[in-house]
């Protein structure tokens, strides 16, 4: 059932196809996301954005 919900939604894209617009734009934020990846995972990524992981708040049992 998942696959025809698919097949409908890109019947749908192929009448109606965004605009390069909004294609620039998702292009742009896929490739910004990417460039922050990589400045983390070599290392270039400043210690001052890095959000500290912190646990859940743990709630007392009754």
């Amino acid at each position: 059932m998942n696959n025809l919900m698919w097949l409908v939604r890109a019947a749908r894209w192929v009448r109606n196809p965004p605009s390069p617009r909004m294609v620039a734009l998702v292009l742009a934020v896929i490739a910004i996301a990417l460039a922050i990846v990589g400045l983390e995972y070599f290392g270039l990524w400043p210690e001052w954005a890095t959000m500290e992981r912190q646990r859940g708040v743990r709630l007392p049992r009754p």
